[in-house]
């Protein structure tokens, strides 16, 4: 397996090179929004450790990613009234990672609404910038 690049996009988001539309951060992970969600309120939960996916990050850091992403997949409930979550997490390119810090999705879903493709489309950053502060605040309650 190759090794992990400290110079991935989200490794730079991590140092704080590259901005994100945050909705929560601790010492061991951080969740931010998809900029090409496949439904509103699509977010990454990764962990700060540089792990390039679930083959090679500590059992430690892979649980409180767990944690995160259900505590995200909770909130997004209420924020986005949704009807269902769908997690996804993929590794190595013959896996679908695009990609190679280890990140999990937690997309939001409603009843009878397909999601977007993978990549499709930009979303708006006004928009998203909402959906971030609407998910942090159904996160701090």
């Amino acid at each position: 397996m190759p090794s992990y690049d400290p110079n991935n996009i989200f490794a730079k988001i991590l140092r704080g090179e590259l901005p994100c539309y945050k909705v929560y951060e601790d010492d061991k992970a951080l969740a931010f929004l998809d900029i090409m969600p496949r439904a509103p309120g699509h977010t990454l939960v990764l962990p700060k450790a540089p792990a390039r996916n679930l083959l090679d990050v500590g059992a430690d850091d892979l649980a409180h990613v767990a944690k995160v992403a259900q505590q995200i997949a909770k909130a997004q409930m209420t924020a986005f009234a949704a009807d269902g979550v769908t997690i996804q997490q993929f590794n190595e390119g013959a896996g679908g990672q695009v990609v190679f810090h280890l990140h999990v999705h937690v997309i939001p879903r409603k009843a009878g609404t397909a999601m977007k493709p993978p990549a499709a489309e930009k979303e708006k950053p006004d928009t998203l910038a909402e959906q971030a502060k609407k998910l942090a605040a159904a996160l701090a309650n």
